[in-house]
């Protein structure tokens, strides 16, 4: 019996994989098994090499896997790109309509295609498919057959005839798979789960948490891979007072959470790279005028259009200066799908308590990703901006520090100025007041930094401190690297602008500070550094997730460089 199955649905856009992995994943959910899934692809509409992974596990997933059990490769080239992650002893299921191939190890050649069209069911190849993986892991039949009821239940007069077709295409697959004769480590049975379990993609999980913490205004532009948080929103956020509206472009997203937020609403958008260069300036109006509000960045590949379908962590220090002039604009980073949702409550908490724009920013493998976790705390403080009651007259902008919210038609009234101003927002260039605003705007930075943080073998001179979606494997190679005896610690924090005091604190006491992160420049360990940190990045740029023996093996090397030895060696 095993802990874990790693499957992957490799192919042609159109093929089907994302559906067959999502499907394996939330068949295992049902029953109790922890699941992630992982899918990468081109960025034209169709065509182009499609791959899609699913993780089981009777375990917590740190990652998506770095060896497979079972690789489904529906084309040749499928099979030449992913046989190399196959591990000893895993099964190749190959679409023999297609192509063929030499029976080396344990290889099924199925039709997939033609055995759907004899049960009548034509669209229904996928599940054969996962019929063969499931009896390939030895997974009881009745857990995919309750799947497939649930799936296709739908109040029509159609639906048991689909329910049929489909039950039929998975025995279809276990018979195939039953024939080979071959299997890989049975799973365990699920664990028990301790309180409620969902199913949730990362974008979902983290609109759910920004409406949760009171969102009134969604305005967004479609961009990969945001914009799956647009159209949630276009479905979800509703009610008195709600508003979600689609703009023609970036510029005019930004613009009008700006005015969103001075209006009192608590407001946001979401974007990717190329969308955050435009909204350049507009973040810079809501830094000057002190105005609320959200920016979702959802990190690909990048410059310019970049690799748009492909993940990376290269968006941080433009987040943390997006526009020009002096400014320092918070940054939450998520580190997996289940602090997407408390990571949204947040940042929309940091707008208000300080006043001004905070970027929430993720990235496209936890985005687009399906991830079990449990059911949020609904129970987390949910703050609102201090509002004007009129005791201070107009004097909007007045000494350090946050001064009270003036609501339009309310008292308090003041100029909401993109230029310097004066404490009532009029315009003036004198040396003197623009000091002492700059001052202001930097100094309500103090009241963001007390967010939480991470902290593991805390006397060790050399961490391990990775940020965003690379938390995952990280904490799976620091696991494997303490499990070896090696002399090393732990910091995590998704409060990356301000850091959380104490941990910056910490930090500055270590002798090296190595920081896995998706991006050629190394932008982490470099602001590190710049607050006084010995930070070195371990870096990858290739538009997918580190493996965890990848960042073993750079770990290892990067602590023999510093010192000429193991730590604890």
């Amino acid at each position: 019996m095993g802990a874990d199955l790693v499957v992957r649905f490799a192919g042609e856009g159109g093929q089907g994989q994302v559906t067959a992995a999502e499907g394996l994943a939330q068949a295992a959910t049902r029953v109790g098994y922890h699941v992630q899934t992982f899918a990468t692809y081109p960025s034209q509409i169709e065509g182009g090499p499609v791959w899609a992974q699913t993780r089981v596990s009777t375990k917590e997933i740190l990652t998506q896997g770095d060896q497979l059990d079972v690789l489904v490769a529906l084309n040749r080239q499928a099979y030449e790109t992913h046989i190399g992650d196959l591990r000893d002893g895993g099964i190749l299921i190959y679409n023999s309509r297609d192509f063929d191939t030499a029976p080396l190890g344990k290889v099924i050649g199925l039709d997939a295609e033609a055995l759907a069209r004899e049960t009548g069911n034509p669209r229904a190849a996928n599940v054969i498919m996962i019929g063969a993986v499931a009896q390939l892991a030895l997974m009881p039949q009745q857990y995919f057959v309750d799947w497939i009821k649930e799936r296709f239940t739908r109040g029509r007069p159609s639906d048991q005839e689909i329910i049929d077709g489909n039950v039929k295409a998975l025995q279809v697959g276990i018979d195939a798979a039953t024939a080979s004769g071959y299997s890989v480590d049975p799973l365990d049975t699920p664990p028990t789960p301790e309180g409620k379990r969902i199913l949730v993609q990362g974008n979902a999980f983290l609109s759910m948490g920004a409406i949760h913490a009171g969102l009134d205004v969604f305005y967004g532009y479609p961009i990969s891979p945001a914009t799956t948080i647009l159209v949630f929103m276009e479905g979800n956020l509703n009610g008195p007072g709600k508003f979600v509206g689609q703009a023609s472009s970036e510029i005019e997203a930004i613009a009008a959470i700006v005015g969103g937020g001075y209006s009192g609403r608590k407001s946001m958008t979401s974007t990717a790279g190329p969308g955050l260069s435009l909204m350049g300036e507009g973040i810079g109006l809501a830094w000057m005028a002190e105005i609320p509000c959200v920016i979702v960045d959802v990190q690909r590949g990048g410059p310019a259009t970049g690799l748009p379908t492909k993940t990376e962590q290269s968006d941080l220090l433009m987040a943390l200066n997006p526009g020009h002039g002096d400014m320092r604009i918070p940054v939450i980073a998520p580190g997996s799908v289940a602090e997407c949702f408390p990571a949204a409550i947040h940042a929309m908490n940091w707008a208000e308590r300080y006043q001004g724009p905070v970027i929430l920013l993720t990235e496209m493998s936890i985005a687009e990703r399906n991830e079990d976790v449990p059911r949020p705390d609904l129970d987390m403080p949910i703050e609102a901006r201090v509002v004007s009651d009129g005791s201070m007259g107009n004097r909007r902008y007045a000494g350090a520090g946050i001064t009270p919210f003036p609501v339009p038609g309310n008292p308090g009234a003041y100029v909401a100025n993109g230029s310097e101003h004066d404490e009532q927002g009029d315009t003036t260039h004198q040396p003197l007041v623009h000091v002492e605003q700059t001052e202001r705007r930097f100094s309500k930075l103090k009241l963001l930094e007390d967010g939480a943080y991470e902290s593991d073998n805390s006397a060790a001179s050399v961490v391990m401190m990775p940020w965003g979606g690379s938390k995952g494997p990280g904490r799976a190679a620091y696991n494997r690297l303490r499990a070896d005896g090696i002399d090393i610690g732990w910091n995590y924090t998704m409060f990356i602008s301000p850091l959380p005091a104490a941990l910056l604190e910490e930090l500055r006491t270590k002798d090296l500070v190595i920081v896995p992160e998706l991006n050629y420049l190394g932008q982490f360990s470099s602001v590190l550094r710049s607050l006084g940190v010995k930070a070195q990045s371990i870096t990858q740029y290739t538009g997918l997730p580190f493996k965890e023996g990848y960042l073993v093996e750079q770990v290892l090397e990067a602590i023999k460089a510093r010192s000429g030895k193991l730590v604890g060696a």
